[in-house]
């Protein structure tokens, strides 16, 4: 029987010379839309590679719908759409002739399905999909997806280049998609402004590690920006402060919220974005590499 995570990860690890997956583990609820985030390079295609079955993991688990990524790969597929950042089908051919071509490896195939979500989305059938805009290569890869009604759709880097209107359009298909509480979105992304309109959960990435996973609201509401005067810092907080930055009028860090307690009134201290948290994350990576450098 299938539990309410229509994804879950469980110690995953995979080594590609100098980058390593280490550990990544985390779940998606049924009814959800998750943002996946973190810096190129942090290991965010990886771990949709190794979802997809595409990359031989070294170790760890993979279930959706509460079948193993691996032995049940094919039944997965049955159920899973994806998104790349690209279009990954012959781009000469049009979206009928595609249609045929897809139909046989989908035993849910819905044609009427197909052409309707064309219709809604103003894509021309007789056009080949290569001159397509890249905001109509998304939208036909969604329809694809919707057209063998998905349970999950992953998404890696949809709105990359999309301008603001098509980026728009997405995501509006996304929140209507998952009106239906037995689907999910993993969505794939360094624009976080997209990830805080649309997602409930969050996942951030770092240096191939997960930082955080949880609801985008406890990560928001756990982090704060802190600035002010260097010297009203007290005691024993500096080290507490993560991706610490001074300039000549004061500083800027970023701080978990629980050590915001008994600080002077100087300091000052908002709210902290999604985007903010990944900037000081990163900032904080090039501070110890620095520190370590140092040391030698």
């Amino acid at each position: 029987m299938e539990n309410n995570n229509i994804l879950e990860i469980q110690g995953l690890n995979k080594s590609y010379g100098d980058f390593a997956l280490r550990d990544v583990s985390f779940a998606l609820p049924r009814g959800y839309i998750m943002g996946f985030v973190g810096q190129n390079g942090s290991g965010k295609t990886t771990t949709i590679r190794s979802i997809l079955n595409m990359a031989k993991t070294d170790s760890g688990k993979i279930t959706v719908f509460g079948l193993d990524s691996v032995t049940e790969s094919i039944a997965i597929k049955e159920r899973l759409g994806v998104v790349f950042d690209s279009l990954y089908l012959a781009e000469h051919l049009n979206a009928k002739v595609i249609e045929q071509q897809l139909r046989p490896f989908y035993k849910d195939w819905d044609s009427k399905e197909y052409y309707r979500r064309l219709e809604n989305f103003d894509l021309p059938l007789d056009k080949p999909v290569g001159d397509f805009s890249k905001g109509m290569k998304m939208k036909f890869m969604i329809a694809i997806a919707l057209s063998h009604h998905a349970e999950l759709i992953i998404l890696d880097e949809p709105t990359s280049g999309l301008d603001p209107v098509a980026r728009d359009e997405l995501l509006d298909i996304l929140a209507e998609y998952i009106e239906d509480e037995n689907r999910g979105v993993l969505f794939s992304t360094h624009i976080t402004a997209d990830v805080e309109r649309i997602a409930d959960y969050v996942t951030i990435l770092h240096n191939g590690k997960v930082w955080y996973t949880g609801t985008k609201d406890e990560l928001t509401d756990e982090y704060a920006v802190l600035k002010g005067a260097e010297e009203d810092i007290p005691a024993g907080l500096k080290e507490k402060l993560i991706g610490f930055h001074g300039y000549r009028n004061g500083f800027e860090a970023l701080i978990h919220r629980a050590d915001l307690a008994g600080l002077p009134d100087v300091l000052e201290h908002e709210k902290a974005s999604i985007d903010e948290i990944l900037v000081y994350i990163a900032k904080e990576d090039k501070h110890e590499r620095r520190s370590e450098h140092s040391a030698v």
